[in-house]
């Protein structure tokens, strides 16, 4: 049986902390909806109200464009072992570039992430957990290192041309908010 809370409590957080990977749902008024696995260790709880996820380069930046139409989120954890959970933590999010007065404090919670391009904030308006039975069990084995050889191999210079030419814009056309190369260079 779901249950509904207003902000995240001692329980929600140790199991948030558990789990390898995450789910991030956003969509903008009109386009596509996006659904996005994050894993890594990318993701903290600041506060019962608010929790904060490291992005890095990818293929697209789909969740920065959407939150600046729309700046609604849904970050979704799942058990895939032990007792079967979903937990849905639903808010109002925004996304912080480099450069912007918040970076430094906030990427400083995480490992160094070659590629990090945004970090997005959420202020939690409603948390929910449901059963999760219907959730296969799956044994973790490792976190990928796939992403940092990538970044690392492009170099600095090559993820920034990388942003530039495939980040700025999402898959419908939107504006992600992602600053010019040389703001980034300084953040």
């Amino acid at each position: 049986m779901a249950k509904q809370y207003e902000q995240l409590n001692d329980r929600l957080t140790d199991f948030i902390r558990e789990q390898q990977m995450f789910f991030v749902g956003t969509a903008a008024r009109d386009g596509r909806v996006n659904v996005s696995p994050k894993g890594l260790d990318s993701l903290r709880v600041l506060s019962p109200e608010r929790l904060v996820w490291l992005n890095g380069t990818g293929s697209g930046n789909e969740t920065a464009a959407h939150l600046l139409d729309t700046p609604r989120m849904t970050v979704m954890f799942c058990a895939f072992t032990g007792k079967p959970n979903i937990l849905r933590v639903y808010g109002t999010a925004r996304a912080v570039h480099p450069g912007e007065h918040e970076w430094d404090g906030l990427v400083s919670l995480f490992p160094s992430l070659p590629g990090a391009r945004n970090l997005f904030v959420l202020d939690i308006d409603l948390v929910q957990t449901s059963c999760g039975f219907g959730v296969p069990l799956y044994e973790f084995q490792e976190q990928r290192t796939l992403m940092d050889s990538w970044a690392e191999k492009k170099g600095e210079e090559g993820l920034l041309a990388y942003q530039q030419e495939r980040n700025r814009v999402s898959i419908d056309g939107f504006p992600t908010g992602l600053p010019e190369a040389e703001v980034m260079r300084e953040g």
